[in-house]
């Protein structure tokens, strides 16, 4: 993984998918982070973990994130975001189940 502050193209792919609209929330990274705040109120524990940015090829760019749940009974669950960032198409798409979770659906072209 590359470290987002020193490539310029990184961090732009890894803002793209931060600041994209979310489920619920204004922005991804608003949404992840009221996870862990909510969980904290319930007296329980979320960790969210250091965004990762991996160049695909050319444009693509993969956004991972890890996020870890304390259960009700102390068991620990964890779910890995990932997502695709295409910065000739200022697009982004879920890669993986929980991601898909927190990313709205693109309107149908067809429509």
């Amino acid at each position: 993984s590359v470290n987002p502050i020193t490539d310029r193209r990184s961090a732009e792919a890894l803002a793209l998918v931060q600041s994209h609209r979310a489920q619920g929330y204004p922005t991804i990274l608003q949404a992840m982070t009221e996870h862990v705040r909510s969980m904290s109120e319930r007296n329980r524990v979320a960790r969210l973990g250091e965004w990762q940015v991996k160049q695909v090829e050319g444009d693509l760019y993969e956004i991972r994130v890890q996020l870890r749940d304390q259960g009700v009974t102390g068991e620990w669950f964890e779910r890995e975001f990932i997502w695709h960032a295409d910065l000739s198409l200022k697009k982004v798409n879920a890669a993986s189940l929980p991601a898909d979770g927190v990313t709205p659906k693109e309107p149908d072209a067809a429509r």
